[in-house]
């Protein structure tokens, strides 16, 4: 009887563990396919486009003409680097430099205040912050920045957007600065210390070169965020088909272009292509960002 129950037990014990293996093998595939199926649904609603003109034309061309079936989409992708590597410009210093104090200056009661206010930030809606920008950031890059700069502007341009993305972005790319410096371990800064190098050395010579793999992937991750914001965006660049030379002059980036037509595609041949080229472009961008920031975290790792 007992050898029955015994036996009992296992096959029971060995069927819940194969079933929650099989679960998470779903789980894991489930996250693996969609990227994938997204990708290929783009491709699929993009091919009616790239079937009647060359991906060249459409990539490196800044003619957007709709009614006309010109859809270059040069000046959009331009406006949206621009608005991406100034909202970094403006975000990485503020949060690489708060993290190192938040982590090795403050008292520890300074980042338990500190982390329900990074949670906030990071759970407002991006519509808030698209009103926010509007009603400070434009008339203050408008009345104050610009003619400081020597220039004229309504405001309603890159150097707006990339402010508000820049804020934006600043949680996403703290929380993970604060855990990198997190997990180096307290022996190496005491080693330092122990041989007489001052607290900024420290910093500076070791844990900056050990925290330098999570730095790479804390940008590449804001990067990544910032570049596929719409609403915030949508609604302080101006939203101006023209290339932009200047970070005062108004801008058109991808995920605005999305938003602000999708419900015209029907009325108006191949747009609904047109903007599923885009998406799929955005798509790509966002990918080859990630595969970058990756790339250099393994060869950082490797000369480390």
């Amino acid at each position: 009887m007992v050898k029955i129950n015994r036996k009992f037990f296992t096959v029971k014990r060995l069927l819940r563990d194969k079933i929650a293996n099989s679960w998470m093998l779903l789980s894991l595939s489930f996250v693996i396919i969609m990227p994938i199926m997204i990708g290929i649904g783009l491709i699929i609603k993009s091919e009616p486009l790239l079937r009647e003109q060359s991906f060249s034309s459409l990539m490196f061309s800044s003619d957007w003409r709709p009614m006309s079936g010109h859809f270059g989409m040069l000046t959009f992708i331009v406006s949206s680097i621009w608005v991406t590597l100034l909202s970094l410009l403006i975000a990485g210093p503020i949060c690489l430099l708060s993290a190192i104090h938040l982590t090795q200056y403050a008292k520890s009661y300074v980042l338990k205040i500190m982390h329900p206010v990074i949670d906030i930030l990071a759970g407002i809606p991006s519509v808030i912050y698209g009103v926010w920008g509007i009603l400070l950031i434009v008339p203050f890059v408008s009345q104050h920045l610009a003619p400081f700069f020597g220039k004229q502007s309504s405001g309603y341009c890159l150097l707006s957007g990339a402010i508000v993305l820049a804020i934006m972005i600043i949680p996403f790319i703290l929380n993970i600065l604060i855990e990198v410096f997190k997990t180096i371990p307290d022996e190496l800064s005491e080693a330092s210390l122990s041989l007489g190098a001052t607290k900024w050395q420290t910093i500076k010579l070791v844990l900056l070169k050990k925290a330098f793999p999570g730095i790479i992937s804390a940008f590449g991750l804001g990067i990544s965020r910032a570049f596929g914001e719409t609403i915030a965006v949508l609604m302080v660049t101006g939203n101006v088909t023209k290339m932009p030379t200047g970070a005062f002059q108004s801008g058109y980036p991808l995920p605005a272009l999305i938003a602000n037509n999708y419900g015209e595609m029907l009325s108006i041949p191949m747009y609904d292509s047109a903007l599923m080229l885009a998406a799929l472009v955005l798509f790509v961008i966002v990918l080859l960002f990630n595969g970058m920031s990756r790339i250099a975290i393994m060869q950082v790792e490797k000369n480390v």
